[in-house]
This record gives structure tokens, C-alpha cells and sequence, in this order.
């Protein structure tokens, strides 16, 4: 996991992206080191390394098998990411609701998530 800078709330997920240069590191990152990126439906038009999930098809068509296989193998993935980021909203309650400024909450969240790794990786834990 990582995090960067507060963006506006109004924009979307990969409209933030590619601002701030992600997608084209992302996309490096599938095409020279085989390694795509597996998102949520929010970074679709994102280019060949961001795998997203397969839409359903208007009226009452069905996906086909293979992309319904498709679907699910991206979600049974995607779910490591998504417990990432409710171990840290849930482990730091002053990330659920805040009403600090923009500046100030990615100071915050950095923070929380160099804690969180701290604390996953050096205490022990009880699993």
C-alpha cells in the first residue's frame, strides 16, 4: 500500500492518477517487469497494465463464462489491497472521520500507514 497527496474530492479515481503520474508507472511496470496492476472498475480507459473487471452487458445478456471466471479471479486478487486499506481505517479511528484540512490529512495517513506497517511487520501479533 501507499498513499499520496489529498486531491480534490470531486475528482475521479483515475483522473487523480493520472495527474499525478501513476498510470504511466503503472503501465511501465506491466510492460517491462510483467507486473499489471489489478483495480476496481473506477480505473477503467486506464491502459493495458490496469487490469478491471469485465461490465455486464446491457438488457438481460449475460457475460460469458470466461469473462465471468475472469471477474472473479480479479476479485479473489483485489482483496489483499482492499483489507490493506480497512486494517488502516479501522486500526486508526481518526482516519474514519476527520475533519483536519487536506494539507494536513496526508500527513496523517502517511503516518497511520508507517505505523500499521511497523506494527504488522515488528510486534507480534495474535492471528
Amino acid at each position: 500500500m501507499w498513499t499520496s497527496e489529498v486531491m480534490p474530492g470531486h475528482l475521479h479515481d483515475l483522473t487523480c492518477a493520472q495527474v499525478q503520474g501513476i498510470t504511466a508507472a503503472l503501465n511501465w511496470a506491466a510492460s517491462e517487469l510483467d507486473l499489471p496492476t489489478l483495480a476496481d472498475s473506477g480505473y477503467e480507459g486506464a491502459g493495458q497494465g490496469v487490469k478491471v473487471p469485465i461490465k455486464q452487458p446491457t438488457g438481460r445478456q449475460q457475460l460469458a463464462p470466461d469473462n465471468r471466471a475472469y471477474n472473479r479471479l480479479l476479485r479473489g486478487l483485489r482483496w489483499q489491497g482492499e483489507r490493506g486499506f480497512a486494517i488502516l481505517t479501522g486500526r486508526w479511528k481518526t482516519l474514519r472521520r476527520t475533519t483536519a484540512s487536506p494539507r494536513r490529512i496526508s500527513d496523517i495517513v502517511a503516518a497511520a500507514l508507517h505505523l500499521t506497517h511497523f506494527e504488522y511487520k515488528y510486534l507480534p501479533q495474535s492471528r
